[in-house]
């Protein structure tokens, strides 16, 4: 196969179909996604046995428990990818939309009108559920979309493929608005990121060092979906009660998932009536504690952390823990070592509360809530391409609307400038 010519093949006629999807009609488009997800449940079982063969493979291969995790394809996982799709169908289609409409002193009338990006290049690892994500999302915002997965997960993405396929079939739309990319060769990563002419906008979803690469050589805009270093700081204000649970579940609920805390932060006055108790549960789930010198003397058998762990991204059963003197070091730790994912403050004090929401700077901010629900889902998005922690088009969850653009549109009865 020649790489090149296969990717720009499937670049060509993913800008034939781009124009095809951005004019469909919003019944249409909801009429795919309904027909993607019967295909979905009606090969529920044979998505799982392909599903199967890449756990083995990757079991082989010694892939780390955090990425099996997000491979995995189990029954329940299929239901939410199902309702996913429903959910993106039951959405308001935003390509049309006008907005801030007004008269201006000459008499013409300027708004914005939301437009779709055109062709959508998605570099993903592992989850095969971002396949259906993606599909669906920019199907609905009137994109065309490459869908390049990680070759951990190729039978599953080929099973889904079909699934989708299939479906933009049943409602007589080009298959060629949804292109799973069928090699695992990392030069159609190259080909993909570079084809400007066919391709508007780069969306990588992975590691830390597939987003690096991906930014450093494409040609093509990118909105980067980086690690999630996501913070909970217990306030000196906190409801203990509310602290423990939101802590426990925001690290043990799932390790390998890019909005699971990796840093706690506990203000030192509410510190030795939390942590002994937030320890005892962390324990009994073979987490591991790394923390500062005052956590260590609080918690015994807790590891000492080093300024490593206040940059990492664990993805696993590992937890960093400082004790901070109050809200102002609370911040500055989160705004000089967090990935501007996700940070929570779990206090009963409303100012804090506030200051907390405006001082931090990531793409979600939470007062008394886990980090887990910094999710598209979650957000009522219906499903999510990812987060991004980018500061220009789209931040945090990137949905329907992250996917658009707008132009201006103009109104006029014989209006000439004079």
């Amino acid at each position: 196969m020649n790489i090149k010519e296969y990717i720009n093949e499937l670049g060509r006629k993913a800008r034939i179909a781009g124009r095809e999807i951005s004019r469909a009609e919003s019944g249409k488009k909801n009429l795919a996604l309904l027909k993607i997800a019967e295909q979905i449940e009606n090969n529920r079982d044979l998505l799982i046995q392909e599903n199967q063969k890449d756990l083995a493979v990757g079991r082989e291969n010694n892939l780390e428990a955090a990425l099996l995790d997000r491979l995995e394809l189990t029954s329940s996982r299929i239901d939410a990818m199902i309702e996913g799709l429903k959910q993106v169908a039951a959405l308001p289609d935003p390509i049309g939309d006008i907005s801030e409409l007004a008269y201006r002193p000459s008499g013409i009338q300027v708004g914005k009108m939301r437009v779709p990006l055109g062709v959508i290049g998605i570099i993903y690892e592992s989850r095969p559920n971002v396949t259906i994500d993606a599909a669906a999302l920019c199907l609905k915002s009137g994109n065309a979309c490459i869908l390049r997965g990680g070759s951990e997960a190729i039978y599953s993405n080929q099973a889904i493929a079909n699934c989708i396929c299939k479906g933009l079939q049943e409602a007589d739309l080009s298959v060629d608005v949804v292109q799973v990319v069928k090699t695992t060769d990392r030069e159609a990563v190259k080909e993909l990121i570079t084809m400007d002419q066919y391709v508007d906008v780069i969306i990588p979803r992975g590691g830390k060092g597939l987003i690096e690469r991906v930014s450093n050589e494409a040609t093509v805009p990118v909105i980067k979906h980086l690690d999630g270093i996501c913070h909970v700081y217990i306030d000196g204000k906190a409801d203990i009660e509310k602290a423990v649970n939101i802590a426990f579940n925001a690290k043990t609920h799932r390790y390998g998932v890019c909005n699971a805390m990796e840093t706690l932060l506990v203000a030192e006055e509410i510190a030795p009536k939390v942590l002994p108790l937030l320890a005892n549960k962390y324990q009994q789930e073979n987490v591991e504690l790394r923390g500062c010198l005052k956590t260590c003397s609080l918690i015994p058998g807790c590891k000492r952390a080093t300024d490593e762990d206040w940059q990492t991204e664990y993805l696993a059963p590992v937890l960093s823990i400082r004790i901070v003197s109050g809200l102002d070091e609370a911040i500055d730790h989160i705004n000089e070592y967090s990935s501007a994912h996700t940070e929570t403050i779990v206090t009963e004090d409303y100012s804090r509360a506030r200051r907390f929401l405006r001082e931090v700077d990531s793409s979600s901010v939470m007062v008394n809530a886990s980090t887990r629900f910094a999710d598209g889902f979650e957000y009522g998005l219906g499903a999510e391409i990812g987060i991004s922690t980018d500061k220009l088009h789209a931040r945090g969850p990137v949905g329907l609307e992250g996917l658009t653009s707008v132009k201006y549109i103009v109104l006029g009865d014989g209006h000439i400038r004079y």
